[in-house]
C-alpha cells in the first residue's frame, strides 16, 4: 500500500514537472529574446538596444521592476526615446533571459555591478540610468556603489526607503527553502497566464493598461520556476538592503530627477520619493497627480521630460 502511494506521488510529481517545463518552453518560444545574449562576468545577460549606434547621442539604461522583464519598456517608451538616446534595456538577474547570479537572491549591489558591467560591455561607460520600482532600487545602488559609472539618475516609482508592511504570503512561500521547490513547479504548471495578466493590470491602477501591453509584456516568463524563486528571494531580502543603503544616498553626486505617481499604492510617494528628495543633494522630484505605479506608460511624456532634464543637467544635451 505504501509503495503504491509512493508510486502515485512520484507519478504526480513527474506530471507536474513535465507540465511546468512545457509551460516554460512555450513562454520562452512565444516571448523569445529580442536582443543580445551577453556573457558578463560569467553570467548571461539579455540586452536590447534602440537608437543610433554611432556615439552621436547619450547612452540611457532602462531597468525594469519586480517580476518583470525589459519588454515592459519596449512597447512605447524605448522607441519614443530612440531618436535622442542610445537606449539600452537590460533584464535584471533571474528575470527575462538574464540568468540568476546565485541561489540566495541577487543583492542590490550585485545587480548594480552586473548591470553596470553589461552597459560597459556595450560601450556605455557612463550612461544615464533610469530604474522603475525594484529597478529603481537597483539604479540607486548603481549610483551608490558604482558612482563613477553613470552620468545621471532617474528613480521612477523607486523603492528607496524602509516600509512597515511585511512580506506577502506569496513571496514567503515562493522564497521558502522547503515550500518553494514544491509550490513553484505547481504554479509554473497550472497558473494561467491570464492570472498574471490580471495582477499586472492591478499594478496600473488607477490608470488603464495600454492597448497591446499584455500581449507584448510576456507575463508567462514571470511564471517560470527560476524566475518565481529569483524574484521572491530578491523581494525577501530587499528591505534590509534598503536600510543599509539609505545612509549612503547623500553621497550621490550625479544629477537626479525623481518621478513618482501621487496615486501609487504599490510604492508610496510619501514613504519613498519624498524622503529620497531630501536625502540626495540637488535632487528634483516630479510628483504626478492621478498616476499610479506605472508612470512610464501612464505619464510617458513627463517621464521623457525628466530624462531630458537629467541629461541636460549632466551636460549631455541642451537644456530643454
Amino acid at each position: 500500500m505504501v509503495f503504491m502511494v509512493f508510486l502515485a506521488l512520484a507519478g504526480l510529481a513527474a506530471a507536474v514537472l513535465w507540465m511546468a517545463r512545457a509551460h516554460e518552453a512555450r513562454a520562452e518560444t512565444e516571448f523569445a529574446p529580442q536582443g543580445q545574449l551577453l556573457s558578463v562576468n560569467g553570467t548571461q545577460v539579455h540586452a536590447q538596444v534602440f537608437g543610433p549606434q554611432d556615439g552621436s547621442v547619450p547612452d540611457l539604461v532602462l531597468l525594469h521592476g519586480s517580476g518583470g522583464n525589459l519588454r515592459d519598456m519596449t512597447l512605447d517608451l524605448a522607441p519614443a526615446l530612440a531618436s535622442d538616446y542610445r537606449v539600452i534595456l537590460l533584464d535584471r538577474p533571474g528575470h527575462g533571459f538574464t540568468n540568476r547570479i546565485n541561489t540566495t537572491g541577487a543583492t542590490l549591489k550585485e545587480q548594480a555591478h552586473l548591470m553596470a558591467a553589461a552597459a560597459r560591455q556595450l560601450g556605455a561607460d557612463k550612461p544615464i540610468v533610469l530604474g522603475h520600482s525594484f529597478g529603481g532600487s537597483v539604479a540607486l545602488a548603481w549610483a551608490v556603489y558604482e558612482p563613477d559609472s553613470l552620468s545621471a539618475l532617474i528613480p521612477l516609482a523607486a523603492a528607496s526607503h524602509p516600509w512597515e508592511t511585511g512580506l506577502s504570503a506569496f513571496y514567503r512561500v515562493t522564497a521558502h527553502p522547503v515550500l518553494a521547490p514544491v509550490v513553484n513547479p505547481i504554479l509554473a504548471a497550472f497558473v494561467p497566464d491570464s492570472r498574471v495578466e490580471r495582477g499586472v493590470a492591478g499594478v496600473f491602477a488607477p490608470n488603464t493598461v495600454p492597448e497591446g501591453y499584455l500581449s507584448h509584456f510576456g507575463a508567462a516568463l514571470s511564471l517560470r520556476r527560476d524566475s518565481l524563486r529569483a524574484n521572491a528571494l530578491q523581494r525577501q531580502n530587499l528591505l534590509e538592503q534598503i536600510k543599509a543603503m539609505v545612509p549612503l544616498y547623500g553621497q550621490i553626486a550625479v544629477p537626479t530627477e525623481i518621478v513618482h505617481g501621487a496615486a501609487d499604492t504599490t510604492v508610496g510617494l510619501t514613504i519613498h520619493s519624498e524622503p529620497l528628495l531630501k536625502a540626495i543633494p540637488d535632487a528634483v522630484l516630479t510628483p504626478l497627480p492621478g498616476v499610479g505605479h506605472m508612470p512610464q506608460h501612464a505619464a510617458q511624456d513627463e517621464v521623457i521630460a525628466a530624462i531630458h532634464r537629467a541629461a541636460a543637467r549632466a551636460g549631455l544635451r541642451p537644456t530643454p
